[in-house]
């Protein structure tokens, strides 16, 4: 098996993460990956209140006893949810692994230290990876512009990413953005990180809630589908192209400002995309790496077979060359 800092520090057995999707993230699909051996997510806020997050947590562990994290992201708002009553509990559930996003972990990171949680947190550029570094987290995941979702405002890809990230970083990091093969595990691990995070592959599974008609669409698409919205907002996010993308794009382009597509890109709308399966109810998430999901199978299979194929790559590329791989990366 693959075996890195990464797994060594969270203790899982496959250095594959299932990164926190705001209604995807659920106890079925956290759990299928983590039996499998890799590390399922639940996404907190996905949950109405942080009592429903503690059932949630509790039907994920109904289905599996391997460990499964959870992700908490802060986002600046006008009404924010109650993130201490979130992370409260998280913690009175026994959860010991928490993946954070948006804004920085900093605040949050006491109270998740003296009660042994292992914080990964998701950067898209090095100079914050550093900063979370400094704070103390357990590892981070290093987010390309290839992503779903917000990629930053640096638009530096994946390749040149997490190269730079080994560089700089003592930590143990993953990446993210790109990834959905064993090609893009044996990729990352030869760049310097020390796993990978996906998302869209994971979506594009049996156990994910969303509606067959978008895992449908994740199929058919190439990577050509996706639009960048927001961008002279600079609040730039990866989303499905599709009717209200479009218009959005149009909107801001015409030199619209915020308050002219809010409607447009309410929270809601893509709710409606996931559980309704209207394709164009509103904007939804998904990466460039939709051009190489050609399927949709169960969650686990997608970590074993990831894990199988990397492995192959590795010994084939190492056998080509006369080498051979040194402990700890790969163990028999």
């Amino acid at each position: 098996m693959l075996s890195t800092r990464f797994t060594e520090a969270i203790g899982i057995e496959h250095p594959i993460v299932q990164g926190g999707m705001m209604w995807v993230g659920r106890a079925e699909l956290a759990a299928a990956v983590s039996e499998a051996g890799g590390l399922g997510i639940i996404t907190a806020l996905t949950q109405p209140t942080p009592a429903d997050l503690v059932e949630e947590i509790a039907r994920a562990r109904s289905l599996t006893s391997k460990p499964i994290g959870v992700n908490l992201t802060i986002l600046p708002s006008i009404n924010p949810p109650p993130y201490d009553a979130y992370r409260r509990a998280i913690i009175d559930a026994g959860v010991t692994i928490v993946e954070t996003a948006g804004s920085n972990p900093e605040p949050h990171m006491d109270m998740f230290r003296s009660h042994g949680v292992r914080v990964i947190h998701k950067c898209t550029s090095v100079r914050h990876a550093l900063k979370a570094e400094a704070v103390g987290v357990t590892a981070v995941s290093i987010d390309g512009f290839e992503c779903a979702g917000h990629p930053g405002e640096d638009d530096v890809p994946g390749l040149v990413l997490i190269p730079a990230a080994a560089d700089r970083l003592t930590i143990p990091f993953i990446a993210s953005g790109g990834f959905a093969d064993g090609r893009g595990l044996a990729a990352a691990l030869a760049l310097g990180a020390d796993g990978i995070n996906m998302g869209s592959r994971f979506m594009c599974t049996q156990e994910s809630p969303v509606a067959p008609v978008v895992k449908e669409r994740i199929v058919a698409a190439t990577e050509l589908d996706t639009n960048l919205i927001f961008r002279s907002l600079r609040n730039t996010a990866r989303v499905a192209k599709n009717a209200v993308s479009d218009e959005v794009v149009e909107i801001l382009a015409r030199g619209g400002r915020f308050e002219d597509v809010r409607a447009l890109v309410a929270g809601a709308r893509g709710r409606k995309v996931f559980e309704d399966g209207d394709l164009d109810a509103g904007i939804w998430t998904v990466g460039q790496v939709q051009g190489l999901i050609h399927d949709v199978p169960p969650a686990g299979e997608v970590v074993r077979r990831i894990v199988a194929a990397a492995e192959e790559i590795l010994r084939a590329r190492l056998a080509l060359f006369g080498g051979s791989l040194s402990e700890p990366l790969l163990r028999s």
